[in-house]
């Protein structure tokens, strides 16, 4: 009975410690701040809809523009660590965009399967933070500048 309870009370204070762990990192947003002609969002396993000025996109969110169409991204809205230009005929997936606040760190990774971006990051200040792009063959990293990303349709 002993075990039992000592068992008991070992996996409650590692389920503690686990839960403290994963509250320290928290999920940051993306405000679509402008955008012109067809410009769809995908959150989840919802359909594609029609995106709307203002709207807050979270981690694991897929943004699409179609001909003739853009949209304006701020990361972490009016505090804009980055804004990210998304052109025409491009789809992008906020796969990663965490922030430990205990650690003072933040993790973005950015997933382009097609088309391109133009990112304007602030520089980053926390030597674990990291500012990520992901293609269908590459994976960029950077500090903090003015970049741009493409990706073209295989035929």
């Amino acid at each position: 009975m002993r075990r039992l309870i000592l068992s008991m009370c070992i996996m409650g204070l590692v389920l503690g410690l686990f839960s403290i762990a994963l509250a320290e990192e928290s999920q940051r947003t993306a405000l679509l701040s402008d955008f012109k002609g067809v410009v769809e969002i995908k959150s989840g396993q919802t359909d594609w809809i029609p995106a709307k000025m203002n709207m807050v996109l979270k981690q694991g969110d897929v943004l699409r523009t179609k001909k003739d169409s853009w949209a304006m991204l701020q990361l972490d809205g009016a505090a804009q660590t980055a804004t990210v230009e998304i052109k025409e005929n491009s789809q992008l997936q906020l796969a990663e965009i965490l922030e430990n606040k205990a650690e003072a760190t933040q993790s973005t990774l950015l997933d382009l399967a097609l088309g391109e971006i133009l990112i304007k990051a602030k520089k980053l200040h926390a030597e674990k933070s990291k500012f990520e792009v992901k293609t269908p063959t590459s994976i960029v990293g950077v500090r903090g500048t003015t970049f741009s990303v493409a990706v073209e349709a295989v035929e």
